[in-house]
């Protein structure tokens, strides 16, 4: 530990800092004097593994590829279910059922034309000319609220896919980049949302579970909308009496993993108005706001040997690796007594990545958390406060992570040592990778953060610390106001 006299030059050291906080009592000419001072403390860290993690993140995953860093593979499939919107833009679901153009010619009965699958990735990690298959197969029962899912949640081993032997189950062979287009029709909007995609067809004969048989799933869906529209007032009820949902497991392949965006029950039909016949389409998405689940399969071993490293700590993604910080609160607080701290900064540096062909991107943002909150806090849905948790984003400028002001969280800790309320981990604090969803106020340009939940893609980095350190020590730098009349 040392101990130097602050300087504009220590406290401006950074460009990449804010400052705007610190000190701001000295410039309050009714308030005493104040010296700013600052001393420095090693902080101590390790690996930890994180064998599974709360299932609950804007999107979800598929695919099979090989982590270079282990050797071992990765595995990720998932379920969904669909959101009910009904009267959309004042347009019912379906139009009037006599309308109707698409009869069935077994019973000229309202059927659909075509029923698909269709799957929207966002991005994809690795050679996205792996050809990879996946399985669909039909739940059964529901995937419920009121309970939380982590990522070694097997819908199979719950009992959950239907298993009558008429459940839909499909096999299809992708490759994340869509060989059947040509590279001049892959630059056009080839869909609503610009993304490749990969569609399953639900085309064949379909038999529900009180053993009626349609045309086809999208028949079976029509019907039942104007059979029981009670069914399709809501979310709920369409989950718990018409299509439980769907579980897509990545059953063959290597060497990719994909992000999805969204995933679509899409009904094609036609229909007639004013005289004419349409074509139309009626899809059903899976959102945030019904629930999905992703599956990973990991190798605890190999993560778990990686860990172990002493020379380095990670943050590995997605159940990998955190990194744990044993933060120096009592001698921060029982080496100045009597002085009041003004902010308390401390920066993780990056080591570059020594496999230059390395899929693994670093992780953008990581959240600071008290190790014994952890779980309370994912669970609950709780928001960074700048008080017990934080959230620092990347710099590639500087190859850092850095949080400017942790005062606040060193001050909780230390009352609650000193209170009899403190855990066996009350000093320590775990660096978690991160997803972050902001809304933005486009009057003030401001973005206020709206959800944090665990990043599920393939990230990883290597952090300056561990046990057997032997590059320039992780500090904590912390600045104190030291009142005049205490000099």
């Amino acid at each position: 530990m040392a101990s130097v006299a602050a300087t504009l030059a220590i406290l401006l050291s950074a460009c990449d800092d804010t400052t705007d906080t610190l000190g701001n009592s000295l410039t309050d000419n009714s308030a005493d004097r104040f010296e700013l001072i600052t001393d420095t403390f090693n902080v101590s860290t390790r690996s930890v593994v994180a064998s599974k993690v709360l299932s609950r993140s804007p999107y979800s995953y598929i695919g099979h590829i090989k982590d270079p860093e282990t050797g071992s593979y990765v595995s990720a499939s998932y379920t969904t279910q669909f959101s009910i919107v009904e009267n959309f833009q004042g347009q019912p679901l379906f139009p009037q059922e006599d309308s109707i153009r698409s009869l069935s010619e077994r019973d000229n009965k309202v059927k659909a034309d075509s029923c698909v699958l269709r799957i929207y990735l966002n991005n994809s990690v690795g050679d996205s000319l792996n050809p990879m298959r996946l399985t669909v197969y039909e739940m059964g029962r529901p995937v419920e609220e009121g309970r939380q899912y982590y990522t070694d949640f097997d819908p199979a081993r719950e009992g959950l896919l239907r298993n009558d032997g008429k459940a839909i189950r499909r096999n299809k062979v992708y490759t994340p980049l869509d060989l059947n287009l040509s590279d001049s029709v892959r630059q056009l909007v080839i869909d609503k949302t610009n993304m490749q995609s990969i569609s399953i067809r639900l085309d064949s004969a379909y038999t529900d579970r009180d053993g009626v048989e349609y045309d086809n799933y999208g028949t079976y869906v029509m019907r039942k909308y104007y059979e029981c529209p009670e069914y399709f007032e809501n979310s709920y009820n369409f989950v718990h009496n018409v299509c439980p949902g769907f579980y897509f497991k990545s059953t063959d392949g290597s060497g990719v993993m994909s992000e999805v965006y969204l995933t679509e029950l899409q009904i094609y039909y036609r229909y007639e108005s004013n005289d004419s016949t349409y074509n139309a389409l009626t899809y059903l998405s899976g959102t945030e706001e019904v629930m999905q689940t992703t599956t990973l399969d990991t190798d605890p071993a190999t993560t778990r040997a990686l860990a172990d490293s002493t020379t380095c700590t990670y943050m590995k993604t997605p159940a990998g690796i955190f990194t744990e910080v044993e933060l120096p609160v009592e001698d921060i607080k029982h080496e100045h007594p009597n002085d009041t701290i003004s902010a308390a900064r401390i920066v993780f540096q990056r080591i570059n990545n020594e496999e230059t062909d390395s899929p693994f991107g670093e992780p953008t943002q990581v959240l600071m958390i008290p190790k014994d909150s952890v779980q309370h806090f994912f669970e609950n849905k709780d928001l960074p406060d700048s008080k017990t948790s934080y959230i620092a984003t990347y710099s590639s400028a500087f190859n850092t992570y850095t949080f400017n002001n942790i005062s606040g969280l060193i001050s909780e800790m230390y009352n609650a040592k000193m209170s009899g309320s403190a855990s066996a981990d009350w000093n320590k604090v775990l660096l978690i990778p991160v997803t972050v969803t902001s809304s933005s106020n486009s009057s003030t340009g401001s973005s206020t953060i709206t959800n944090v939940s665990n990043e599920m893609a393939l990230k990883s980095t290597r952090l300056v610390g561990g046990p057997q350190n032997h590059r320039r020590p992780i500090n904590i730098y912390v600045f104190y106001n030291k009142s005049a009349k205490n000099k």
